[in-house]
């Protein structure tokens, strides 16, 4: 039958007045690196420490949107909007933008972080660019 779960009261024990916001900010940073993904179909962001350690992420997905308009730059702005929350919550004051991908949904995404009030430090276009080309096809044999 599984076992018997044992329900605590809001009053009952130790640290139960903390609230998830308050489990969040105890993680400080002061600079941070925000990677920004934007593809045809989405836009993902994610808060990370010069190290590569994740922090917090968002996406327009997971923003509320569905379907084709979690490709629009409004939703990517919105995504932005809550990465950029959490990111003033743990104490971020300056940070590094990297930027992958060709989706229509990366001008605003930067707009929006820039209009929080971050020092930017730096802005890399980290988009794969093509270079050299593929072997031309040989005439078939008959």
């Amino acid at each position: 039958m599984g076992k018997k779960r044992v329900i605590k009261k809001a009053g009952d024990g130790e640290g139960s007045s903390q609230t998830a916001s308050s489990r969040s900010s105890k993680k400080r940073l002061t600079s941070a690196i925000v990677h920004i993904r934007s593809t045809y179909n989405n836009t993902l962001l994610t808060l990370t420490d010069e190290k590569g350690n994740v922090f917090s992420s968002a996406s327009a997905g997971r923003s509320g949107f569905s379907g084709s308009k979690k490709g629009t730059p409004y939703a990517a702005s919105k995504a932005a909007e809550i990465l950029a929350d959490h990111a003033l919550q743990m104490g971020v004051t300056e940070i590094a933008i990297r930027v992958n991908g060709v989706g229509s949904g990366r001008e605003s995404a930067i707009r929006t972080i820039g209009q929080k009030g971050f020092a930017i430090h730096s802005l890399k276009d980290l988009t794969p660019v093509p270079h050299g080309f593929m072997k031309a096809e040989k005439p078939r044999r008959v």
